[in-house]
């Protein structure tokens, strides 16, 4: 099944080219089918773009998805027209009142500052808050990833004395658990970050489960057993030349740049990199959706109550999946 997107999203015509089937609403109407719900919260500055990696990979899932877009009132973006954001964007009071089945909140270029700092932060908390209980299972990416840790479960992140940036290989913790169903006991994952996970603090919780480690980068995939909250600390959504473009914004910009890791061949910035990872960030969207269309109940207003129902440990559906 497509992704049914708004009408006239300049990502349709990416997708159209990569010959990913992407319908617009009007005809997503005639299919008499109850479509997943999922909202997307996009912090990136780069919005057109990161709407597209998003769009790419949920589209590979056999369900069909409806998109909705939702970004923070609290900051003013600058790097995309206030028109798309009037057209494809709204508010989260605009959400407050619905409920849905899947929310992603994308990372963003912050991870430098004290969260509190963050001009959006006590905004970025209230929408967090709201989906512990309108949102079936919210899957935060890089920054997005620390952010939901530190204010769910008061983890810190720790600044690390280099920039992590690369691709770096993860091992497989969980062979059988229903998300990295599939995965190699190796894979790759994209990383572009200044700031990592206090392990010692994420330890102390066993309600997060940690799905797939790095051997330098530390954690990857860390989910709660009821898959309520996924937590990706990469970029698995990220294209075969985002890290590329990164590299030479900031090598022309004359900012201290290290080449990716394992990115570009014989580390040769000039050659095309290889793309290594597009399988697992596949199957991870695949198998999340999946997981969400199996749960989730066909009554979207029931949604608060379901959750309730898988915290409470009140049906054996969790183990019966392998979470």
């Amino acid at each position: 099944m497509p992704i049914n997107i708004p009408d006239g999203l300049p990502a349709k015509k990416t997708l159209r080219q990569e010959r990913i089937f992407a319908l617009e609403e009007e005809a997503a109407d005639r299919q008499e089918i109850r479509p997943l719900d999922v909202v997307i919260l996009n912090l990136m500055p780069t919005k057109i773009e990161t709407e597209t990696q998003i769009l790419r990979l949920i589209s590979k899932s056999p369900l069909q998805v409806n998109c909705d877009f939702m970004r923070v009132s609290s900051h003013e973006a600058t790097h995309v027209s206030q028109d798309h954001l009037v057209k494809f964007y709204d508010t989260f009071d605009s959400f407050e009142s619905k409920n849905y089945d899947g929310m992603i909140i994308t990372g963003a270029p912050v991870e430098q500052l004290a969260f509190e700092e963050v001009d959006y932060w006590d905004e970025l908390c209230q929408i967090i808050d709201w989906s512990q209980e309108h949102v079936f299972s919210t899957m935060y990416l890089c920054w997005g990833a620390l952010a939901g840790l530190y204010h769910l479960y008061d983890i810190p992140k720790r600044q690390l004395p280099a920039k992590l940036f690369g691709v770096f290989m993860q091992r497989l913790c969980d062979e059988y658990n229903f998300l990295t169903n599939g995965f190699d006991e190796v894979h790759g994952m994209p990383h572009s970050r200044h700031a990592a996970i206090e392990t010692t603090e994420l330890a102390k919780h066993p309600e997060l489960h940690v799905l797939s480690e790095g051997f330098s980068s530390g954690p990857a995939l860390i989910a709660t057993r009821d898959f309520h909250e996924v937590y990706v600390t990469g970029h698995f959504e990220y294209g075969r030349d985002t890290l590329s473009d990164e590299y030479w914004r900031d090598f022309k910009s004359g900012l201290p740049i290290r080449v990716p890791e394992r990115y570009f061949p014989d580390d040769n910035p000039e050659r095309q990199p290889i793309f290594t990872w597009r399988a697992h960030a596949n199957l991870l969207y695949r198998n999340w959706l999946n997981w969400v269309y199996q749960m989730t109940p066909y009554d979207l207003s029931r949604i608060p109550a379901e959750i309730a129902r898988l915290r409470d440990g009140s049906n054996g559906t969790i183990d019966k999946f392998g979470a």
